[in-house]
């Protein structure tokens, strides 16, 4: 049975380097009276709001609000990064490396232990720890051979979701390799106070963590999975989401877009899929290894 949230929380992260992060958005949207209706069905749930637009969170400071926010009520919190590596495909995370735990929850832990970089960055793991292992141009030789996916991936590229940025791809406005690993030592953080989905079981009741990618969102509500950078296109995804309008004062960037379309997304998802928490293709071992992305069924 689907456990019921009062609120959907989504966070646009950055794996950028520094104490504060212009790329990190929140958004939040309540429940609103009837989840459990389709969301197409809906007259308009309460709009997503923005936490603190304007401001420039640090990623430890979204840590502090995650564990606050999820004691104060029951919230599903995405975040868009990947929460592990691949390794269905090769049997390593990073073959060839000894010591390199095999199971997701270890190996944060083990990114988290040598990465020496401020505010839960993970630069150094990438350019320094294991740099043969990531893709940073063209002097590294061809892109394909660096290139790998999970198994989640394969599923939403066959859905039509165009699942196209590598863990293990470091270059470029589209890459997720910094994103990710940083967003690990997040996770190590996390690891035992807030449960993470699909390495923990879901929680009967309280706050549960999961990976997300907005384009599935932007999908579901009709649009091609392009940035949005403006309020008439939010509300036109929005609307299609089953979403009252967002009143917004100005025109947001697309890392607020892609907060609040995807915190929307997340809640009409929860309301009218009830595999969302039992994917196909999602098996045991993946779960401990490499997850999966919440919306990929």
């Amino acid at each position: 049975m689907m456990p019921f949230f009062e609120r959907f929380a989504a966070i646009d992260w950055s794996g950028a380097k520094g104490r504060k992060h212009k790329g990190i958005a929140i958004a939040l949207c309540d429940a609103g009276p009837s989840t459990a209706c389709k969301a197409g069905a809906q007259d308009g749930l309460p709009a997503p709001r923005l936490l603190q637009p304007g401001y420039v969170w640090s990623r430890a400071e979204v840590l502090a609000w995650l564990l606050a926010a999820a004691a104060e009520r029951p919230t599903l919190f995405g975040f868009d990064f990947s929460f592990a590596p691949p390794i269905a495909e090769r049997g390593e995370y990073l073959p060839g490396e000894p010591g390199v735990p095999a199971d997701a929850r270890s190996f944060w832990a083990y990114v988290d232990r040598v990465s020496d970089d401020e505010d839960l960055g993970a630069a150094s793991f990438l350019e320094r720890v294991h740099r043969r292992h990531f893709y940073f141009g063209a002097a590294d030789g061809t892109k394909a051979d660096f290139v790998r996916f999970r198994q989640c991936d394969a599923r939403l590229n066959e859905q039509g979701g165009r699942k196209t940025a590598s863990a293990y791809d470091a270059i470029g406005a589209a890459q997720v390799a910094k994103a990710s690993f940083s967003g690990m030592r997040l996770l190590h953080r996390l690891d035992g106070r807030v449960p993470i989905w699909p390495m923990d079981p879901l929680p009967e009741q309280g706050s549960a963590v999961v990976e997300i990618y907005t384009r599935i969102y932007l999908r579901r509500a009709g649009l091609p999975g392009a940035k949005l950078r403006s309020r008439a296109g939010l509300n036109l995804a929005l609307a299609a989401l089953g979403s009252a309008p967002a009143r917004l004062r100005f025109e947001p960037n697309d890392h607020q877009t892609d907060a609040m379309v995807t915190a929307a997304g997340m809640r009409a998802l929860a309301a009218e899929e009830p595999n969302a928490f039992t994917p196909q293709g999602l098996t045991p071992a993946l779960a401990h290894t490499e997850g999966w992305t919440f919306g990929v069924t």
